[in-house]
């Protein structure tokens, strides 16, 4: 066999044994090593070890210098290095102080004051509940990042209301699948975090650029909830006055500068300070974090079981992203090497697309590979093949990520693997139906795909922030 027939058995291994279930990170990492052995293989440096043996050498110095040969193979010397260089990335700092921010927003009991002063706030529009809870789940995952979490709390939270208000079942978990995939999307989001160290590009440039187009995403939604429940009533009635009861304003006013002010200012402090140059990423997230614990005490919600928690989950979150590039670094520059790179971008151009061709087939591709990985795996793994492809077709990699970025809202709701329909069932009444939360969440789905088609129509809507503020 060929070094490029190698290369792409390495990525067909690779890919079986992530169906099969073996954990990705060290898989990438095995996978990188062991055919890395062989593409860095160098009979003639193996032999400088067992030159050494000689008659009066000692058994024990000769099993050394067996070991020492064996293992006298550029690919550990790769390793070190990658995973040196991934320690030292000071982008991914900032991934660990935005998760325990948000791990402890989670904890602070904010989100239940949030909800239900926006449920007041909004009890006259069509599908009033329905907005509240979107709103609430776009703030909480802006703050949070973490899909799972939002869509748990939001479904302990808000899905019995909305239920008890003779919500249709399908409708509300619809909403809250939806509303909890946000923060994957809206800055400070730490998949864009995790793509601008995979891709080079800048992080301040992605926020800036993923601003629009997830106030767009948002807008989409609510067009969808609000329209729905005016022209079928049924499925969000007008809540009543002893499920929603009337505030005075000043009352209202002061619920709303209690519970939404804070974690809006919170939200706004960090991602304009990185917008607006006043910090760094790492910085703004450092201030997040003290922020998040600030608010936690404000409201008496942090006690030392739920800081332990906070540290726990960040830790083991932050080591599952880091092992992540690790392996995926590893891996890359050895199918790199064997040429299996190079054969992937021979064949997608000897496919004539047009540029347009080519990004439906990427985001196809990104689509289908949702099914059975997450957000991380995508973007640490695949993405990075196609970016040696975005010269060649003239697409900005900026524009590209923000593409892959709403994208990703689909893997978690697309059916079989909707990781976030199977978050909610987790939590729903027994009585909720998987099926039913799949039919909610498709008519979302549609407004992503709209989203995307604007986006390229209107390219505008990812460029304009990044050009106003920074210049081409």
């Amino acid at each position: 066999m060929t070094d490029p027939q190698i290369a792409l058995m390495m990525l067909g291994l690779f890919l079986a044994f992530v169906f099969l279930g073996f954990p990705i990170a060290f898989t990438l990492m095995a996978m990188g090593i062991g055919f890395g052995y062989y593409a860095y293989f160098d009979a003639r440096r193996m032999w400088r070890s067992y030159d050494r043996i000689g008659e009066d050498t000692s058994w024990w110095d000769q099993a050394s210098l067996w070991v020492e040969g064996l293992f006298n193979n550029r690919i550990f010397d790769l390793f070190v290095n990658q995973t040196y260089t991934v320690m030292s990335n000071e982008v991914l700092t900032a991934v660990p102080l935005f998760l325990f921010m948000g791990y402890i927003v989670e904890r602070a009991n904010i989100v239940d004051r949030l909800f239900s002063t926006l449920n007041i706030a909004a009890k006259n529009m069509p599908g009033s509940m329905g907005v509240a809870a979107l709103i609430t789940c776009a703030l909480f995952a802006t703050a949070t990042g973490i899909v799972g979490a939002v869509v748990t709390l939001m479904g302990l939270l808000a899905l019995p209301a909305m239920l008890k208000a003779r919500y249709d079942p399908s409708f509300a978990s619809g909403i809250i699948c939806a509303g909890g995939t946000l923060g994957i999307l809206i800055p400070p989001s730490i998949m864009l975090i995790v793509y601008a160290a995979a891709s080079g590009v800048s992080i301040v440039r992605l926020y800036a650029a993923a601003l629009l187009p997830g106030l767009t995403l948002v807008g989409l939604y609510l067009i969808y909830v609000i329209g729905r429940s005016i022209l079928q009533p049924s499925v969000a009635p007008r809540p009543t006055k002893e499920e929603v009861p009337d505030v005075p304003i000043a009352k209202l006013m002061v619920m709303i500068a209690t519970s939404f002010l804070p974690l809006a200012f919170l939200i706004f402090a960090v991602l304009g300070s990185i917008l607006f140059g006043l910090a760094t990423p790492t910085e703004a997230a450092s201030v997040g974090a003290l922020g998040g614990i600030f608010l936690a005490f404000v409201y008496r919600a942090m006690t030392w079981q739920r800081m332990r928690e906070s540290v726990y989950l960040t830790v083991r979150t932050t080591a599952m992203v880091c092992w992540l590039f690790v392996g995926s670094y590893t891996f890359s520059a050895v199918f790199s090497y064997l040429g299996g790179e190079h054969v992937i971008s021979e064949f997608v151009q000897s496919m004539n697309l047009t540029p347009l061709m080519f990004l439906i087939l990427a985001q196809l591709i990104i689509f289908l590979l949702g099914w059975p990985l997450e957000w991380s795996e995508i973007i640490i793994i695949f993405v990075p093949i196609f970016l040696p492809l975005l010269p060649i077709f003239g697409v900005d990699p900026l524009f590209f990520g923000i593409l892959v970025a709403l994208n990703l809202q689909t893997s978690f709701l697309t059916p079989p693997m909707a990781m976030s329909a199977y978050y909610l069932k987790g939590i729903a009444p027994p009585e909720i139906k998987l099926t039913q939360i799949f039919s909610g969440v498709m008519p979302f789905l549609f407004c992503v795909i709209v989203a995307m088609v604007l986006m390229y129509v209107f390219p505008q809507i990812v460029f304009y922030l990044p050009e106003l503020m920074y210049g081409r």
